[in-house]
């Protein structure tokens, strides 16, 4: 049995648990070949590379190509984590979909969250400017929070709200003023009117600005008074302290640790700044920092990561005709998170949140249920790596071959020992046609620990 690493392995692995949804220990060690500093070049670099073909899988699972159906779209989301050159794109459109929280449940109209969608991965790398912008004409989110009924003279203040304390600023950061004055600039910011359904399925809708339903009225927002409309209060809230702090914040969280270094998010909030609020350049500097490098393990994995992460172990759903896909859904919202219809308008309470009883069962489960199958291809590699060159092994080094080939993952000693004994080989094990069998009674366990549930 051998292990071939590279001093810099672990810190691949860690970086591609946070950056994408982690690897196993075979494509780990490709990926430590190039500088670290590469890498993550690499990963920023997307534009260089195409995104997946989903023709086949349409064209092999036609019902994912179903515009109406919420749960072909979330299947073919997972499709394209799973396989995107990309990978980074949908990490950030996974975490703007939780920060500015929309869902199907409230509009039934899956187009406009498709497209949603699509925005979110257009856009999510880029200026936090445009994003809001973009955000701001959207279908899905006009309809979710009601800007479709804010009017001229009758005036709705869920967007104007919303935008402040959840999408940008933060409480405490501007007045009920600010949230009117806001409201009113957005008045006329609205979506045509929806095609019938029948006959010919669902259309999708559009954004439309409505000069006779705007207010032209002087307006003050954080200290800026004129005929204000939406771009002009986007401009004031992006050049916002509080806002870079918001954004800083949350990228820290995700990708960093779930409990924030006032440091690190105020060198993040300079970033901002400094690049005139794009957020390729604060990732760049999240990922080089030592912050990160020296974070392992202070994440609690989201859902959408840890079944991500177990299919990419495995080796399943690479090939756009294999079925089941479907299912991965269905397991993520089992342990907490619905894809494409988050609880609320807030997105999801992630850190320790995702860890209950009942989530933490459903996490164990699927883990042991897909890595438990020894047919699969990524499984079968990993029997192949760990059975060859040696005749036997012993327990504590069979323990940590299978940590290595699940991408690095690194338990306590309390951990290993409560393994061992509950493994209960002998002292010996021999690699015979069993062994195949004890491999994944290691694999099962581990899954099953608390430091497999962190990131």
């Amino acid at each position: 049995m051998t292990m071939t690493t590279q001093t810099d392995i672990k810190l691949v692995a860690h970086l591609m648990r946070r950056a994408a949804f982690g690897l196993p220990a075979h494509r780990l060690e490709l990926l430590a070949e190039q500088s670290y500093e590469d890498l993550v070049e690499d990963l920023l670099d997307i534009d260089s590379k195409e995104r997946p073909e989903e023709d086949l899988f349409e064209r092999f699972h036609s019902e994912h190509a179903d515009e109406e159906n919420s749960a072909m779209a979330v299947a073919r989301w997972y499709f394209r984590m799973i396989n995107s050159d990309r990978v980074l794109e949908e990490k950030v459109a996974l975490f703007w979909h939780n920060r500015f929280a929309t869902g199907n449940d409230t509009f039934s109209k899956n187009v406009m969250m498709w497209a949603h969608l699509e925005m979110l991965r257009n856009h999510g790398m880029g200026n936090f400017r445009t994003i809001l912008q973009q955000l701001s004409r959207d279908p899905a989110m006009i309809w979710w929070l009601d800007q479709q009924t804010n009017h001229k003279g009758a005036i709705n203040e869920n967007y104007g709200r919303e935008l402040l304390e959840l999408f940008s600023m933060g409480r405490g950061n501007y007045t009920e003023d600010d949230v009117q004055a806001a409201a009113l600039a957005f008045t006329g910011w609205t979506i045509d009117q929806s095609i019938p359904r029948y006959p010919n399925g669902m259309w999708d809708l559009s954004f439309v600005f409505s000069e006779d339903d705007h207010d032209h009225t002087e307006k003050t927002f954080l200290g800026r008074t004129g005929d204000l409309n939406g771009e002009d209060i986007i401009e004031e809230i992006v050049k916002h302290d509080a806002t870079a702090r918001f954004v800083a914040d949350n990228l820290y969280r995700y990708f960093v640790s779930d409990e924030p270094n006032e440091s690190g998010i105020k060198d993040l909030m300079n970033v901002y700044f400094e690049y005139d609020y794009e957020i390729r350049p604060m990732l760049r500097h999240i990922f080089n920092s030592d912050a990160f490098k020296n974070a392992a393990y202070e994440k609690v994995r989201w859902p959408v990561d840890h079944v991500v992460n177990i299919v990419n172990i495995t080796g399943r759903h690479t090939d756009p005709y294999e079925g089941g896909i479907k299912q991965l859904g269905v397991a993520s919202s089992l342990m907490g998170q619905k894809l494409l219809d988050p609880p609320s308008v807030e997105g999801w309470h992630t850190g320790r949140e995702w860890i209950d009883s009942s989530f933490l069962i459903e996490r164990v489960n699927f883990a042991a249920n897909m890595l438990g199958d020894t047919n699969s291809p990524g499984m079968q590699k990993v029997i192949e790596r760990i059975s060859t060159g040696e005749s036997s092994t012993t327990p504590q080094d069979l323990i940590d071959a299978c940590l290595y080939e699940l991408g690095c993952v690194e338990i306590g000693s309390d951990t290993k020992a409560i393994l061992i004994e509950e493994l209960n080989f002998s002292s010996v094990v021999h690699i015979d046609d069993d062994f195949g069998d004890k491999i994944t009674q290691v694999i099962e366990l581990i899954v099953a620990s608390r430091e497999y549930q962190l990131g």
